[in-house]
């Protein structure tokens, strides 16, 4: 007898679309496309749960056990390294880790750089690879604004268009690390649930190399 699959999805365009792969999949579940306030959906036929949470929080659904699968970007595993394993890159809501500042920054080379972020783990291993002393200011909103009025000197941020930096006379210095969507399962159920969670990646490798 099959296990209940239980997915974590972000709210959002990037679940939307991961629903819609998964659905592709065959493991749909028509309850998750109306509208309303339910917060879970099932398919027992499929013996498929899905519930959409902020971005941010899938990992930690998934690392405790509350999901078995989840769709994730790049940079939270990178800032919050949990411990979770990475499947598949679904090659979906691409964009960039990169510093950015004013485009005629030089790294003021003998003092602290100032770094502002909101992504300290990412910004502090970034820096210790290249032997650099910096100062992290902590932001969680309109970064940007940071080097214009002087609190940092650069900021470590994601990067899609690059349409808000240029509006605001920045431009990237440095890439990072590329970022896209990844899935995710738990360590537990991976062991436990090996065959269904292998078939589900293994049907999303399939639409992620015909695209």
């Amino acid at each position: 007898m099959k296990d209940w699959i239980n997915v974590a999805l972000p709210k959002g365009r990037l679940g939307e679309k991961a629903y819609g792969m998964l659905k592709n999949s065959g493991y749909e579940c028509p309850a998750i496309e109306d509208p309303g306030r339910k917060l879970i959906f099932e398919n027992p036929e499929k013996m498929v749960r899905y519930f959409w949470v902020k971005p941010s929080d899938v990992a930690i659904y998934v690392e405790r056990g509350a999901a078995d699968l989840g769709i994730v970007g790049k940079d939270i595993l990178l800032e919050y390294e949990p411990e979770v394993y990475e499947l598949l890159d679904l090659k979906m809501g691409k964009c960039r880790m990169a510093v950015a500042g004013k485009k005629d920054f030089r790294d003021p080379v003998g003092q602290t750089l100032k770094v502002a972020t909101k992504f300290p783990n990412i910004t502090r291993n970034f820096y210790a690879g290249k032997c650099r002393d910096i100062d992290i200011i902590h932001l969680n909103g309109s970064i940007e604004l940071a080097p214009i009025l002087g609190l940092s000197h650069v900021i470590v941020d994601i990067v899609e268009t690059g349409t808000t930096l240029r509006e605001n006379d920045l431009a990237v210095h440095e890439e990072i690390v590329p970022i896209s969507a990844r899935l995710i399962a738990n360590v537990a159920s991976y062991q436990f649930k090996d065959a269904q969670i292998n078939a589900i990646r293994e049907s999303l490798q399939k639409q992620v190399e015909e695209t």
